[in-house]
């Protein structure tokens, strides 16, 4: 937001304000500016000028010899702007002038010709060429027939007007537009405020014009409040300087007189508005709707544009004429044949608003009001002003009365505070003297008690809802530099780590001593990775505007981005694949729901573990790398004397004969395995690639408060060796269970020491031999008591089909 200090001198007095020390109150109070322009800087010998003679110069394409009044004298100058021609105003630069850039303005000669100063255009007075008008944006700027020869251009545009530039926060939508803008600076100050803007414009009757428009606003929320005027009559012409300045000062291009009210009533009052042809327009029944899916409109800026249901639209009987608050219609907008104009004024919902805006990019002044807030209250007054500006411009007449769409009332907000509750919040003692004082300045009528106040906010302020607004009100006015610093008060606290992060630092830390490398990957994948050790129990979590396809979901497994890693690096001669990833993975629960968020913990290997060297020859990543990866990380968060793996075959990505599911507790909290060799090849990896991933939410459930120490036992252990021939199917925890069950309570750990399926062997047979500690901690062990729990754990395994002990 652009905000000239000469617009806002007209309703508040800025006499004597010094820009910078107005910034920064500004600044202060909550309205950040982030610069300052002021074109006039600098300027001077600049002069409006009348070409009296223009004669081209012989060989030459595009240069004239110009004789050029300036009051006190006619100068020669050599111009070559295109549209340069005998009578016109023009600004003229003498000798001495010095333009942006540190262009110094001398005599000189051009072609034999002598020339006493220049012709400027508005780029060379430091005007932006987006915002000057189109006409004039590759020659001179031509002056009105009545600006005063001899007269300072600086003077006369009004160029020395400090600008503004404002970074308004989202909330405060109040202060986009001059009249918001006068009420805080009015308030800030401490001044008056004198905002009561009066135009004459001669009206008429005409009730077949009148009588001919209808409004129908199908849906109540499409448009809260919808006005039509009609100024007949009028005569398209370009807009009076001081108008063209404004706007252009403020950012915006001057179009026509027509127009230019539009934008020039958007920045005074923050108030969207459009004029239609009134002519142009098949049907004069106005109807506010939502688009039919499929529709193509064409804009103002003659572009096709394919509409949906959720866009809004204002149609002349069936026909598309504008995009309800973004972009008017190609057909029906103002031309130089226009004599009869259609005013729109209006409220549009923000979020439809939002949805087209940002749908086909067309983000603008209007729309970005309309998002954000106008103020409802305005509506009307902003109308009748426009219309009789309008009229007054293209010397046209205002058709008396207004047709007009309202369903839904303006009422007033009160907000009632208590004193205390002041004093509690700021932290400073503001005395009632003082309040009515800041009420006063912001201009919010307030009744005051014994106790609290009572204060109605203006319809202008539709930011401010709750108690806290109102303490942040007081608190900008009083002023933040006046509140005294304080240090907070209370009980200090150690900072520590939460176990989750206890977690977090713990697994890096062992992955890292692993010889892993960390990776971070994106969250987002593509819809075809996303069903990769997917979970069907869950909708998947997908971006309405993806920034593209392959960013378009929210993964439920760390699987797919493990694996476009791996394949990265490898493509790249990267052999040595072997990293670890702390991510997250998301679940849906439907729509407008937050989905669930788990943490996790993924291993991938693949590739030379070892290089060949001269004393040892290559080795490749296998199984039980991971696996004992796996072991050692569970064991160190102290989970692993509840951990167990059972075979699985239920995911299509992992090799069905080397998976396992990890479960702690009977839970199940992650799997490790092969990646099937099919897999693998999809992406250019060997086909021994592992891959494992931990629930670490799950473990965290799980993780003991705090580590017991058990003393150093002081009485010898016994060892057994078992040997066990067995059916080739048979799983080694399926024994190890029985031999634990039966074991009894000396029974320590059950080791297997050697498994072997060679020679001397039966098909379909395999010898597992396993070692088992024996130990009492608080007594010595008899070989009669090992030997009755080596009894009890045989009896129960030739129990088992095809087991046979050795």
């Amino acid at each position: 937001m652009k905000l000239s200090m000469e617009w806002l001198n007209q309703y508040v007095d800025l006499t004597g304000v010094d820009p910078l020390d107005f910034a920064e109150i500004l600044s202060k109070t909550g309205l950040e500016v982030e610069g300052i322009e002021n074109l006039g800087d600098g300027l001077s010998r600049l002069v409006v000028g009348e070409v009296v003679a223009c004669e081209p110069i012989e060989d030459s394409d595009h240069l004239n010899l110009t004789k050029v009044n300036v009051r006190k004298e006619t100068v020669q100058i050599v111009c070559g702007a295109p549209n340069i021609a005998t009578g016109q105003k023009v600004i003229v630069a003498l000798p001495g002038a010095v333009l942006p850039g540190d262009f110094k303005i001398k005599k000189s000669k051009l072609r034999g010709h002598e020339s006493n100063g220049m012709i400027c255009s508005l780029q060379e007075l430091g005007i932006s060429e987006n915002v000057i008008p189109k006409k004039y944006a590759d020659g001179i700027y031509v002056l009105p027939n009545d600006a005063p020869v001899g007269t300072d251009i600086v003077e006369y545009l009004k160029l020395n007007d400090p600008v503004l530039e404002l970074d308004l926060t989202p909330n405060r939508a109040d202060a986009m537009s001059i009249r918001g803008a006068v009420y805080e600076v009015g308030a800030v100050l401490d001044k008056s405020v004198h905002f009561n803007p009066t135009i004459e414009s001669e009206k008429v009757q005409d009730d077949v014009l009148l009588n001919a428009v209808t409004i129908d606003v199908t849906e109540n929320d499409l448009s809260p409040h919808y006005q039509l005027r009609i100024i007949k009559d009028v005569t398209i012409q370009d807009s009076p300087v001081w108008m063209q300045m404004r706007l252009m000062k403020s950012g915006i291009r001057p179009i026509n007189n027509i127009v230019d009210v539009t934008n020039y009533f958007l920045l005074l009052y923050g108030q969207p508005m459009h004029t239609f042809d009134y002519d142009a327009l098949n049907s004069h029944d106005i109807k506010v709707t939502r688009a039919k899916d499929g529709t193509l409109f064409k804009t103002l800026d003659q572009s096709d544009r394919e509409l949906s249901n959720n866009d809004v639209v204002i149609q002349s009987g069936v026909t598309p004429v504008a995009l309800a608050g973004v972009m008017g219609g190609y057909d029906s907008e103002v031309t130089d044949q226009t004599t009869t104009i259609l005013l729109e004024v209006a409220r549009f919902n923000p979020e439809y608003v939002r949805l087209t805006s940002k749908k086909f990019n067309l983000r603008s002044e209007s729309s970005a009001r309309y998002e954000k807030g106008i103020n409802a209250a305005t509506v009307h007054e902003a109308g009748d002003l426009a219309a009789a500006l309008i009229a007054q411009l293209g010397q046209g007449k205002v058709v008396e009365g207004v047709i007009e769409s309202a369903s839904e009332e303006i009422e007033e907000n009160t907000i009632s505070l208590k004193y205390q509750t002041i004093t509690e919040k700021l932290g400073v003692e503001i005395t009632l003297d003082e309040l009515k004082s800041i009420m006063a300045r912001l201009g919010f009528e307030t009744e005051f008690a014994d106790n609290h106040m009572v204060a109605s906010i203006p319809p202008r302020r539709w930011d401010i809802h709750i108690e806290a607004d109102m303490l942040e009100e007081i608190a900008r006015i009083y002023g933040y530099d006046n509140i005294p610093t304080t240090l907070p008060t209370g009980e200090t606290t150690v900072g520590t780590l939460t176990k989750q992060q206890q977690l977090q630092r713990k697994t890096r830390e062992l992955s890292e001593g692993f010889g892993l490398n960390q990776v971070i990957s994106y969250v987002l994948t593509s819809k075809e990775q996303a069903t990769l050790m997917d979970n069907p129990d869950y909708p998947k979590v997908e971006l309405l505007m993806p920034i593209s396809e392959e960013r378009a979901v929210l993964r439920q497994s760390m699987f797919p981005a493990m694996m476009e890693i791996a394949q990265f690096n490898k493509a790249r001669q990267n052999t040595h694949l072997a990293f670890y990833e702390i991510g997250n993975v998301f679940f849906g629960q439907g729509k407008n729901q937050q989905p669930i968020e788990e943490e996790r913990f993924a291993i991938l290997l693949s590739g030379i573990k070892n290089s060949s060297t001269w004393y040892a020859s290559q080795q490749s990543y296998d199984f039980y790398d991971l696996k004992g990866m796996a072991e050692s990380y569970l064991e160190s968060v102290g989970v692993q004397s509840e951990i167990t793996y059972q075979l699985t075959q239920d995911y299509e990505e992992m090799h069905p004969g080397r998976t396992a599911v990890i479960k702690l507790d009977d839970e199940s909290i992650g799997l490790l395995g092969q990646v099937h060799p099919t897999m693998a090849r999809m992406y250019d990896l060997p086909d021994e690639t592992f891959f494992m991933e931990v629930k670490m939410t799950a473990v965290l459930n799980h993780l003991q408060s705090m580590s017991i120490q058990s003393p150093i036992p002081r009485f010898p252990s016994s060892t057994r060796d078992l040997a066990l021939l067995v059916n080739e199917e048979t799983q080694h925890l399926y024994l190890v269970s029985i031999i634990e069950e039966n074991g009894g309570q000396y029974l320590q750990s059950v080791e297997l020491f050697d498994l072997y399926d060679g020679d001397n062997i039966e098909d379909g047979k395999k010898s597992l031999a396993y070692h088992l500690l024996f130990q009492n901690p608080e007594d010595t062990l008899t070989d009669e008591a090992i030997d009755q729990a080596m009894e009890k754990i045989q009896k129960a395994l030739v129990e088992v089909s095809g087991l046979s002990i050795r």
